[in-house]
């Protein structure tokens, strides 16, 4: 369920409702948005591959950008989501192919597409990640330098591809998303198995910070976004508490009421993969969301696990 909290200054906007398009519909960050934003009385069309029967759905082809141009009129906002699941099976040479041109060709084709249009959007908000850090000591706000690595090489290229629009007068924006918790899906989902059986674990030395962000909240945070015209360039979507990992376990497990007592040796965990999404340290502050006057609905993990495992 998604609270109203979170959102002090979209309270202002509640009366303006907008037209939006939004790409990635389908998967848990995308879909539950769509109903988000459904709720609170805006016009939502999914972007998708393939058209539905019946449905009110644009199709497109994000490969080589075809589409049926005056669909895609008279939108006030474009939310881009769409890309290759990073964390989903192995990175091969192909598996980082498609990781990066999802991202980095699926942008350009969207934005030269929308650059076509008689009336464009008054925003687009393109989605990209705190891997655009890489790994780095210290807190890191949106004005932190670009890291190293390969995921900090895909959201370059990736926030690259987004800001061709703004030379036409759109508000452009790059969401960098930290690890999105939901027992929806995703990370947490994935580790839920694990941690009710009483194998909750901490990873390497456990001290490597982990930047996350409730789901709600990013769904409150992508509508502040929209509805606050001073937002743009990267914002950090994480909550203003990052945690290191052994933290996060711990926690994880106390809230399961279960034991949280061994640790994956660092040697184990080898590869690229491993070492970018569970080796790396980021300790992201959501410094414009704070500014912007964006109050969290979740700012403390033991706040957002006490909520997520009331029923437990």
């Amino acid at each position: 369920m998604f609270l109203g909290a979170g959102l002090p200054v979209c309270a202002f906007f509640c009366e303006v409702f907008l037209d939006i398009l939004i790409s990635g519909s389908t998967g848990l960050v995308g879909s539950c948005l769509c109903r988000f934003l459904s709720g609170k009385g805006h016009r939502v069309v999914p972007l998708i591959r393939r058209r539905s029967t019946g449905s009110s759905s644009i199709s497109w082809n994000p490969e080589t950008g075809e589409g049926n141009l005056a669909d895609f009129e008279g939108f006030d906002a474009v939310i881009h989501l769409a890309g290759e699941n990073i964390a989903r099976g192995f990175w091969t040479s192909s598996k980082k192919k498609r990781i990066l041109e999802s991202r980095q060709k699926g942008t350009e084709n969207l934005v030269s597409l929308l650059k076509k249009l008689k009336k464009p959007p008054k925003v687009f908000v393109s989605a990209s990640g705190i891997g655009y850090y890489g790994s780095l000591s210290g807190p890191v706000t949106e004005s932190s330098p670009s890291g190293s690595g390969f995921l900090a090489e895909v959201c370059k290229a990736w926030e690259s591809s987004s800001k061709l629009l703004e030379q036409m007068g759109v508000r452009t924006v790059q969401a960098r998303f930290g690890i999105i918790l939901s027992v929806q899906g995703g990370v947490l989902k994935a580790l839920l198995p694990m941690f009710r059986l009483g194998f909750g674990a901490k990873i390497a030395s456990g001290k490597q910070m982990i930047s996350w962000v409730s789901l709600e909240d990013a769904m409150g945070a992508l509508l502040h976004i929209l509805m606050d015209e001073t937002l743009f360039g990267p914002v950090n979507i994480v909550s203003p508490n990052p945690i290191s990992q052994e933290v996060f376990a711990k926690a994880l497990a106390k809230a399961l009421k279960k034991p949280c007592f061994l640790t994956v040796p660092g040697f184990l965990l080898r590869g690229e993969k491993a070492k970018e999404l569970l080796l790396s340290s980021l300790a992201v502050v959501p410094s414009k969301l704070q500014l912007s006057g964006y109050c969290f609905s979740y700012p403390t993990l033991t706040g957002y696990f006490k909520s997520a495992f009331s029923s437990f």
